[in-house]
């Protein structure tokens, strides 16, 4: 069976490639059925590892190459033992070792000699490369030079903390289910299994360590899901009360649909477009038992699954660029491109003004993404505001409209517009 430094470097040619990380990875564990969980464990850690750091690690290599790699399964499996080196605590010699090995397996006759000396040499040249890669901004960041400048021009102030946590671990944050306990009778449970956790603003609890779902007390009788906290205030934003008809527009995998029926006995309609997506959001209901109408639909055509009846909430977490996640999924930052960013943004605004017109009068839509670019978010809004005299921007309560990302919480933006009655 490969070693988990080959098949991490098989998932990074993959994404480099244009593949999505977690469609990979889902492939992989297909594929490889008797892999076995601490293996499992370390391909994930090296790919998302080289991932992060890609921009930086891509850098050191062509620096100890004098010409491009042709062979890209080679060059991804120097990417991810320079990850080793640079990160990992896997003592260097081990690490060299094991790749040589890997490049034994692979179809070049040429590959092992020649992975033994760019990575030793990298050890020999470690102290002088490693100030060469601070020198470029792309190497320093480990983020694409469109996304720095992006990210400094719109937070001047907080640009370089936001690049340093979208390259840092998430933390594991867990929502209390609140139809059957409360989050201090959940962190007893956590702490009689051995769980150090703490308690966020709003009810969300932070693991000190992640762990596996498995070993969350309740999780498999629906106490308990894991969400960020950042996501988590999307329920209470909505106002909700007893009876409302709520509508979230783009609800797969359930997450936030969950926390509004967790958080009021309400009527709600979980709509997706992919039909296969609702899958996942049914069996969250089932195993936190509970009751909402889910439809395969387009939000952006109500004629097609709309019953006529208005929406006294809309939950519109619209598709966009996840720039507020990437240290949940640090292949985002190679898969996208510059131009994308308008592409979301040209379809948000149809979206949320098909949406506009389901909400009942005085009723509240909460507009929300996972992205940091202002085009996606305070662009939207204003120009929805601007064409729409019947909406009103309400003022978030004990909220902020655009979180950044830090240790509590990832990237996320909310703005609450009201229809007047």
């Amino acid at each position: 069976m490969l070693e988990p430094q080959a098949l991490a470097a098989g998932l990074l040619a993959e994404v480099l490639a244009g593949r999505n990380l977690n469609e990979a990875l889902a492939d992989l564990w297909a594929r490889t059925p008797a892999l076995t969980p601490r293996n499992r464990g370390a391909v994930q850690d090296l790919s998302y590892g080289a991932l992060r750091f890609f921009s930086r690690l891509d850098f050191l290599l062509q620096a100890l190459v004098a010409r491009p790699i042709a062979h890209e399964g080679v060059r991804c499996l120097l990417l991810v033992s320079l990850y080793q080196l640079n990160y990992a605590k896997t003592r260097p010699y081990a690490v060299v070792d094991r790749a040589v090995e890997a490049a034994r397996a692979m179809d070049a006759p040429w590959a092992a000699n020649f992975v033994n000396g760019v990575l030793r040499n990298f050890l020999r040249k470690k102290a002088e490369l490693l100030p060469r890669a601070d020198a470029f901004e792309p190497a320093r960041y480990s983020h694409p030079q469109w996304w720095i400048d992006r990210l400094r021009s719109e937070y001047p102030q907080d640009w370089a903390a936001i690049l340093a946590t979208n390259n840092g671990h998430p933390p594991m944050t867990l929502r209390v289910n609140r139809r059957l306990t409360d989050p201090l009778q959940y962190l007893a449970l956590l702490q009689q299994a051995g769980l150090d956790a703490d308690l966020l603003e709003g009810g969300a609890i932070r693991l000190k360590q992640p762990v596996g779902v498995d070993k969350l007390p309740g999780f498999a009788d629906g106490l308990v899901s894991v969400q960020d906290s950042g996501a988590q205030r999307a329920a209470a934003l909505l106002d909700l009360a007893p009876g409302q008809r709520v509508l979230d527009a783009c609800a797969a995998p359930g997450g936030k649909a969950a926390h509004i029926l967790e958080t009021a006995q309400v009527d709600l309609t979980a709509l997706d477009k992919d039909p296969s997506r609702l899958v996942r959001v049914a069996e969250n209901f089932r195993r936190l038992r509970l009751q909402g109408r889910l439809i395969a639909g387009d939000a952006a055509a109500p004629a097609t699954w709309w019953d006529g009846v208005p929406f006294e909430r809309i939950l519109a977490d619209v598709p966009c660029s996840a720039s507020g996640v990437v240290r949940r999924h640090p292949d985002i930052k190679w898969l996208r491109r510059p131009t994308d960013i308008a592409q979301f943004a040209a379809t948000q605004r149809p979206l949320l003004a098909s949406l506009w017109r389901l909400l009942a009068p005085g009723g509240k839509l909460l507009y929300a993404t996972c992205s940091l670019f202002h085009e996606e978010n305070e662009e939207i809004v204003a120009d929805f505001a601007a064409n729409h005299p019947d909406a009103t921007c309400l003022p978030l309560v004990n909220a902020h409209g655009q979180l950044l990302p830090d240790a509590a919480h990832d990237g996320f933006f909310y703005a609450i517009l009201e229809k007047p009655c």
